[in-house]
Order: C-alpha cells, then sequence, then structure tokens
C-alpha cells in the first residue's frame, strides 16, 4: 500500500515540482549559452499574464463569472499556471540582484507547492473515498450503513477541501509581492 501511494502521489507531486525547476534551468542555461540572456528579462511579462489568466477557474468557482466549464478551467489554471511560473523561473534566472523579485519567486514557488499538495491529496482522498463506497456495494452493504461507515472518510474529504484556506492568502502574498516588484521596475527603470 505504501509503496503505491508513493508510486501514484508522491511521485507525481515530486515530479511535477521538479519539472518545473529542471525545465527553467533548461530554458534559462539555453538562453545563456545562446548568448539570448536578455530575452529572460521580459518572459515575466508573458509569465505574469498567464499566471492572471489562470485565475479564471476561481473566479468561476466562486460565481464572479458565470462562463466556462469548472472542470476545464481547472486543468487550464494548472497547465497555465505551471507555464506562467516556469517563464517566471525563467525571468528570475539566477540573478542575485533584486530581493523583491526574488521574494515574489519565492512566493510564487510556495504558491506553485501548495496548489500541486492541494491537488494530489485532493485526488487521494476522492479516490479512497470512491474506492470504500465500492467495495461496501460489492460486498452487498447496505447504501445507508456503508455511508454511516463513511461519514469519517467524507469528513476528512470535507477537510482537505478546505486547503483552498491556506493556498489563497499564498496566493494573495505572491500577487502583492509580484505587484512591488512591477511597481520597483517602473519607478527605477532607465526611462531616458
Amino acid at each position: 500500500m505504501q509503496v503505491r501511494i508513493l508510486r501514484l502521489d508522491v511521485l507525481p507531486f515530486l515530479g511535477a515540482l521538479a519539472a518545473l525547476g529542471a525545465v527553467a534551468l533548461l530554458c534559462d542555461g539555453l538562453l545563456h549559452v545562446l548568448n539570448l540572456g536578455w530575452i529572460g528579462r521580459y518572459l515575466g511579462i508573458p509569465g505574469t499574464v498567464l499566471i492572471l489568466a489562470s485565475l479564471g477557474y476561481s473566479l468561476r468557482k466562486h460565481g464572479l463569472i458565470e462562463h466556462g466549464n469548472p472542470a476545464t478551467l481547472l486543468r487550464l489554471h494548472e497547465r497555465m499556471a505551471w507555464v506562467g511560473s516556469l517563464l517566471v523561473l525563467v525571468h528570475a534566472g539566477i540573478h542575485f540582484n533584486a530581493v523583491l523579485g526574488w521574494l515574489a519567486t519565492g512566493a510564487m514557488l510556495v504558491n506553485v507547492t501548495s496548489g500541486l499538495t492541494g491537488k494530489y491529496l485532493l485526488k487521494r482522498a476522492r479516490q479512497r473515498l470512491a474506492s470504500a463506497r465500492e467495495q461496501f456495494r460489492v460486498d452487498g452493504v447496505a447504501t445507508d450503513s456503508a455511508e454511516e461507515r463513511l461519514h469519517r472518510d467524507s469528513l476528512t474529504l470535507d477537510l482537505i477541501k478546505q486547503w483552498r484556506i491556506v493556498h489563497v492568502p499564498i496566493a494573495v502574498a505572491f500577487g502583492v509581492l509580484a505587484l512591488a516588484h512591477i511597481f520597483s521596475i517602473f519607478v527605477f527603470w532607465g526611462w531616458h
């Protein structure tokens, strides 16, 4: 059972984080090898736009917009946030001259980690509950009795769904730091 959890839950989670870091390092390294490192400076803009566009899922979930299939918007949210984060990481590169930018990047990475953690925990809890329901059905346990036995598992699922209570403030912190970074760029940019 523990090997299965490791294979189905932990490794994909770690793989998604590792892939983000590896692809960012590869892209940044490639840009520098090709003497195109200056492109990274501007990748923060499309990265930020993709991250902002990925918020369509949250807007739909909270009823602020009415169009779009929530499941499709969730997949778009995950993909756009991943690609946007990748672009921001390439933008950050290996340059350590902007503390505010690195704080925003750190908050973004914590936010990505939080999102992936919630995704995998929620998936695991839903699978466990569905599997237990199916086993009770196969065993011929009455629906009322099965639901009574699964009450604790359903409460666990409800609790895991509350992970957004942590994810949203992290996202807001990232947004504030990113805005402060963008504002400071405009203030200190050499406009002449």
